[in-house]
């Protein structure tokens, strides 16, 4: 946890013999931990491949919780694991959607070529 320091100093008495006192107070800084609740609920509505999106999205929840009451160790590690699952149910969809856009091109070649060959032998095969 990173700590920074400050410094008050006493200011007084101007000419006085007393020594001057300081005095420090160490304050956490306020870390900001990412939950990705708007990413785990992008990929649950569009990209929910083996329910990814849904799982990611409970981390996402749970983190937000954890940061709620203060435990930023757990809302930490709650955040990292919807991270993950965001990253993966993302890869797979990019995966799924090219493979997708390959089978259509694909299908589409062989009807185009299963007409033309029909335009050209009227009678059959």
């Amino acid at each position: 946890m990173h700590k920074e320091e400050y410094e008050v100093s006493v200011m007084g008495g101007g000419h006085t013999s007393a020594p001057q006192t300081t005095t420090v107070i160490n304050m956490p800084r306020d870390i900001s931990v990412p939950d990705h609740v708007v990413w785990s609920l992008f990929n649950t509505l569009f990209m929910n491949f083996c329910c990814l999106g849904f799982i990611a999205f409970a981390y996402s929840v749970k983190s937000r919780d954890r940061k709620m009451v203060g435990d930023i160790t757990g809302a930490q590690a709650f955040a990292s694991t919807a991270k993950c699952l965001n990253i993966w149910a993302l890869i797979f969809n990019i995966i799924l959607t090219i493979g997708a856009i390959v089978i259509l091109i694909i299908f589409s070649a062989a009807i185009v070529q299963a007409i033309s060959q029909m335009k050209n032998h009227p009678g059959g095969f």
